[in-house]
């Protein structure tokens, strides 16, 4: 759809929106392109509303808060140490839906060698990366920016390198060979957490330690490699919008050069990286099954004139498969007469569904409250 602008000389001009997001999709090389091709203004597409930017900014009073952090060291031998950890879990997921974890298991080198293989993948030649690139979600490795770009309001500062590893893992010969290696071991090692986190989110929640598990919160499994370019204007654009994400739990590896904030008490609160140490956040589908005993946030990435920004998302969530609809709502053994039911059950693909046709800073939370 065009519409029709002012300059600054009053003249009037037709800016077609449409036509920009195709061409820069068809151009294949997402913003690291427009980088590589020397832009100093940041395309109108990117131009979001100063309020997603500028909205509840961070005070002096901000900058003293803080996500929770957990120390994982002897979840799994020993039980005094376990049940601590219990309890700091629980309320970290119920006060701020956001934590970091220490001590997690995961060696620093494969963390750092992560990072260096997406930034690999993203810096290559544009025409090795074009390869990659596509909007088919069926395929196992997707290279693309901005999944929701015809359906966002503005488009974020940020390519996405995608891994789909659950319930069926992609080929060996399917991984880009300049991070091939280090994307296979850093996603066994994340799942392997991923299974230790969700033993302690069950247990937080008064159940089985299997629980969430066994429901199959953690059937599809993926990684998010993003890559957020140095920005030349950034108080026009944003890397990420802000959101919550529809997932059960989502991990994340970020590296040094910041940006991310969490909406904490009405408060914008940075969460700075801090080497060695991996953030983990509750998804909109585990506080649907909590009944809102655990909560989901919004969060967001900033964009900066300093970059690259690499982070690396892995998402676990329920898995649907043809003709076995997924139904996704309060677990039975958490209500009660005096704990209610807040959420309808919906199949897991009218969930999905609602987001993606909304948009990145769509919450399908309000279409499934009862």
């Amino acid at each position: 759809m065009a519409t029709i602008t002012s300059d600054l000389a009053g003249n009037s001009q037709i800016y077609d929106r449409k036509s920009e997001l195709k061409n820069f999709d068809e151009s294949k090389v997402g913003v690291q392109g427009l980088v590589e091709n020397g832009v100093t203004k940041v395309p109108r597409m990117f131009h979001c509303e100063q309020s997603n930017i500028n909205d509840l900014s961070i005070s002096e009073s901000n900058l003293k808060l803080s996500i929770p952090t957990i120390d994982l060291t002897g979840i799994h031998d020993d039980p005094l140490l376990r049940d601590e950890v219990v309890r700091k879990v629980q309320n970290a997921s119920e006060k701020w839906g956001f934590f970091q974890v220490i001590n997690h298991g995961i060696p620093t080198h494969i963390l750092d060698e992560m990072i260096k293989g997406t930034c690999r993948f993203h810096q290559q030649d544009a025409k090795a990366r074009k390869e990659y690139y596509t909007r088919d979600l069926t395929k196992k490795v997707v290279y693309l920016s901005n999944f929701t770009l015809y359906q966002d309001q503005s488009a974020d500062w940020r390519d996405t390198l995608a891994f789909f590893w659950e319930p069926h893992p992609p080929k060996a010969e399917e991984l880009p060979k300049v991070c091939s290696d280090i994307v296979s071991e850093y996603s066994k090692e994340v799942k392997a957490l991923g299974y230790s986190l969700f033993e302690l989110l069950s247990e937080a929640l008064g159940l089985n330690r299997f629980h969430l598990k066994e429901m199959g919160g953690a059937e599809k499994f993926f990684l998010l490699c993003h890559y957020y370019p140095p920005c030349p204007e950034p108080e026009l654009t944003i890397g990420t919008t802000k959101h919550t994400d529809g997932s059960f739990m989502t991990i994340l590896l970020q590296d040094h050069v910041g940006g991310l904030q969490v909406l904490h008490d009405n408060q914008w609160v940075d969460v700075p990286p801090s080497h060695g140490a991996l953030v983990v956040n509750i998804g909109d589908l585990l506080k649907i099954v909590s009944n809102d005993k655990f909560t989901s946030v919004q969060h967001r990435v900033l964009a900066k004139h300093a970059g690259p920004r690499i982070s690396i998302a892995s998402l676990f969530r329920a898995h649907e498969s043809e003709g076995m609809p997924k139904v996704i709502g309060p677990i039975k053994e958490l209500l009660s007469k005096e704990n209610l039911p807040i959420y309808r059950d919906t199949s897991l693909k009218e969930f999905l569904a609602h987001r993606f046709t909304n948009g990145i800073g769509f919450s399908a939370l309000s279409t499934n409250r009862l």
